[in-house]
Order: C-alpha cells, then sequence, then structure tokens
C-alpha cells in the first residue's frame, strides 16, 4: 500500500469472527473509491441438499449450517414447514421452544461480547491476552456462556446441533424438576450479566453512525426472539420527529430483501427496497427495546442507551457490544421466567401432516433476522427450499460501514494512518456487526455453455 495518492490495502483474513473473509479497500486522492467485504468461504449447498428430502428433515439439516446458532436454524425451520402445513405450536411447547432459543442467545451473544469483541476496545489481540490482564471478567463470560449451554443441553440434548428438536415440537420434553437446577444457575448468570453490561459500557466509542433503516421482527408486548412480523424501522425521523416503524409481512420478505450475486463473494448480498439494511441488535434493540424485561431496560438506561420504554435508538455500530449485554440481561431474565412457569404439555409434539404447499417463516438468530421459505409436494417430499441468513443481508451495510469510517479516519486531524492503523480499523468495523460469514454462503449458480 502506497501512502502517495492511491492507495490499495488488502486484508487477506479476518480474525475473531466466525468464517473467511478479507477485505479490499481502495483510496484515491484521499477518498476511498471501494470498500468490499470478500466471503470467500466455500458453498454450503444447504438448499440443494434439502430439495427431494422429506418435510420432517430440515431442522436437523440446517441446525448444521452453523455450530454457534444452530437453534435459530431449527427453530426457523419448524416454523416455516409446520406454516406450509398449516399446524400452529404454541402453549408450554412454544414456551420451551422459546427456552431453548434464550440458551443459543446466552452462550452466542456472550462468547461475542467476550472473546470476540471486547478485546478491541481494550487494546489486546485476543482474549488470551485480554485475560492475562483481567482474568475475572473472562471468567464471567465463560460463566455466562456456559449456562447458556447448560440449557442447551438439558433441552436439545447436547449444546451444539441440539438433537431433542422436530417438526411440531420436541422428541422429549422435561419434567419441571429436570429444569429446575436451570434456574439457580441462570440466577447467577443475571448478575453476571448485569455486571457485564456496566463493565462494557465503561469502554471508549469513536463517533460513527448507521445511516439506513433497520430491519427485525416485531411481537408487540415482548422482546421478539421466535416470534413476530418482520418490521422495518425508517433510516430518519419525519416532520414531526417520529420515527416510523412499518410491518413487512413475512410472506412479503422476498419482494422487499432482494438478494444478488457479485463476483467478490460466495454469499448472496441482499438490499431492502434497494437500499443496504442492518439486522442484528442494533435493529431488535430499535424496534422491541420498550419490551425488554425491566432489569434489561434498566441496565440499558444506566448504560447510556436512552430510555428503551420511550423508543431510544442506538445507530453507534461500536456500542452494540452493550446492547448485546442488554439482551443477554433480558434472554436470562425471559428464561428464569419460562421455567418458574412450566407445566409440561400433554403431549412432546402434534402432528404435522404434509400437504402439497409453500410456506415460510423468521425468527431472530443472535446476528438478526433469519428466513426460510420451503415448498413441498403432496406427500412433504421438498421440492425448494430457501435461506436467507442475517450475515448476507448485512454485507453491503458492513461494507458501506468500512468507507464511512475509513473516510472519516482519513479526513480527521493528525498524522495520516498508516496500514497497520487502517487495518484494524476495518476489522474493528466488521466485528461491531458480529458477522457469522460461514452461515451466509451459498451456493452461486452455475451456468456451462459447450460448443
Amino acid at each position: 500500500m502506497s501512502h502517495r495518492g492511491s492507495r490499495v490495502l488488502r486484508l487477506d483474513a479476518l480474525a475473531r469472527v466466525e468464517g473467511e473473509a478479507a477485505l479490499h479497500l481502495a483510496v484515491r486522492d484521499g477518498t476511498v473509491t471501494e470498500a468490499r467485504l470478500h466471503i470467500y468461504e466455500p458453498p454450503r449447498f444447504f438448499e440443494a441438499f434439502l430439495v427431494g428430502r422429506g418435510h420432517g428433515e430440515p431442522p436437523d439439516i440446517t441446525s448444521r449450517i452453523c455450530g454457534i446458532c444452530p437453534v435459530a436454524y431449527q427453530m426457523t425451520a419448524c416454523q416455516a414447514i409446520e406454516r406450509t402445513c398449516g399446524v400452529t405450536v404454541d402453549g408450554p411447547l412454544a414456551e420451551l421452544r422459546r427456552l431453548l432459543y434464550c440458551g443459543e442467545w446466552i452462550e452466542s451473544q456472550s462468547l461475542h461480547i467476550h472473546l470476540l469483541h471486547a478485546p478491541d476496545f481494550l487494546g489486546h489481540p485476543s482474549a488470551v491476552e485480554l485475560a492475562r490482564e483481567n482474568r475475572a471478567v473472562v471468567e464471567r463470560g465463560l460463566r455466562i456462556k456456559q449456562t447458556g449451554n447448560a440449557i442447551m443441553e438439558r433441552l436439545g440434548g447436547r449444546a451444539i446441533h441440539p438433537i431433542n428438536v422436530r417438526v411440531g415440537g420436541f422428541y422429549h420434553v422435561p419434567a419441571p424438576a429436570e429444569l429446575r437446577p436451570l434456574a439457580e444457575r441462570l440466577r447467577r448468570a443475571h448478575d453476571d450479566a448485569l455486571e457485564t453490561v456496566r463493565w462494557v459500557a465503561g469502554f471508549d466509542f469513536p463517533d460513527a453512525t448507521f445511516d439506513g433503516p433497520f430491519l427485525a421482527m416485531r411481537d408487540p408486548g415482548r422482546y421478539a426472539i421466535d416470534s413476530g412480523t418482520p418490521a422495518v424501522m425508517a433510516a430518519r425521523a419525519d416532520a414531526n420527529g417520529a420515527t416510523t416503524v412499518a410491518a413487512l409481512p413475512v410472506e412479503e420478505f422476498e419482494h422487499h430483501v432482494v438478494e444478488r450475486q457479485v463476483p467478490h463473494s460466495t454469499a448472496l448480498v441482499s438490499a431492502l427496497d434497494g437500499r443496504p439494511h442492518l439486522t442484528g441488535s442494533l435493529a431488535r434493540y430499535a424496534v422491541s427495546g420498550q419490551w425488554l424485561h425491566p432489569s434489561a431496560r434498566d441496565a440499558a438506561r444506566e448504560a447510556g442507551l436512552g430510555d428503551p420504554a420511550t423508543g431510544a435508538v442506538c445507530r453507534n455500530p461500536f456500542r452494540s457490544i452493550i446492547v448485546r449485554a442488554v439482551e443477554v440481561t433480558h434472554a436470562v431474565a425471559e428464561a428464569l421466567r419460562i421455567i418458574d412457569a412450566y407445566e409440561p404439555p400433554p403431549r412432546p409434539r402434534v402432528e404435522v401432516p404434509p400437504r402439497r404447499a409453500t410456506g415460510c417463516a423468521a425468527t431472530e438468530a443472535p446476528r438478526g433476522l433469519l428466513y426460510h421459505r420451503y415448498a413441498m409436494d403432496a406427500d412433504g417430499t421438498l421440492t425448494f427450499a430457501r435461506i436467507v441468513p442475517p450475515t448476507a443481508q448485512n454485507q453491503t451495510a458492513i461494507a458501506d460501514d468500512l468507507r464511512r469510517q475509513v473516510q472519516a479516519r482519513l479526513d480527521g486531524p493528525g498524522e495520516p494512518p498508516d496500514d497497520a492503523e487502517l487495518t484494524a480499523l476495518c476489522e474493528r468495523a466488521v466485528r461491531n456487526h458480529d458477522p457469522c460469514i460461514s452461515c451466509s454462503a451459498h451456493f452461486l449458480d452455475l451456468t456451462v455453455e459447450r460448443g
């Protein structure tokens, strides 16, 4: 990279993110002319694997897409198949699903906060170095994560790629006595989560703003995790100072969130009505913050995020670490609520008879809104599958964020940044969005012309 006129910065492998990606940045006469996030993770073929399989198989197959958020894939697949078959799973079975989802949120968000993201703010290259300086905070993070894993082991059969989930419910549902030991761990985790919010709120946060629309599930009355309707929060307030939140029926998702191929990525990139959009913690907090558990709302206010009860919005990607910590507090409290009120359902599942139809569903993976659509024949054989993961949706917004932050640094006071500083800035900018790159890789269509 030259320090005169034109500069090209390449970062061939990102650290502390899930999956493999690279960055390409071009600067011409002090202006960032190109910022690209290269996802070179090998194609995953999952959508093709699903075609020809039975309608009960997607939860087990799609859970293999990600080792960090397998529950998100299982829950979305189950709901999409059930909607296709005209079946609704509610009551205690739905509450158990939400409990399992809380376990995943707890373990995934605390992993990102403590092992991937926090070292950026404290000048450490890794969580190992952070532990040398402050062993207690890393142990606290691991303790929270272990609590999430314990929920997944108890309810899902194991912490990674749970095996107890099926279309219609579960293979086995626990007795109240089996869940009770989790409650004590969750009470300790709640204290740890509140301490974590206070810890990350003390970090130094650069100025930054995401100026596009947010996309998140919305379920009035509760913080949307496993239910609700997609909703779009406009990028700017209207003339009256109000920011609109418009429902986007899940059946219309693909009309608004349009994917396309680009030469530099094995993942499709998306736009929401032609604009880069962001899904994930910042979007959820903006759309549903007023329905956080009271302890999480109090923690958010104390951490300087504003009052969620009055619709506070955070658009600084660097402060997403605070929002994730608040979400961990909420997920712990929600898990405790479900366990305290738990009454076993009469049956571990409801029957889901197949029919020729097409259906779709969306839920909130820790990294953002996850969408599935399936079509099946009358005997339940799948004839089509589409999966739109959150990181594929966020790619364009991440690239735009890179462009803005590098340009701001180039235009700022002080000595011109060298390659090492710009590289560190770009890595931080990507990690702010907690990308799950392996999830986002699709197989690209291949056309062969033969003479």
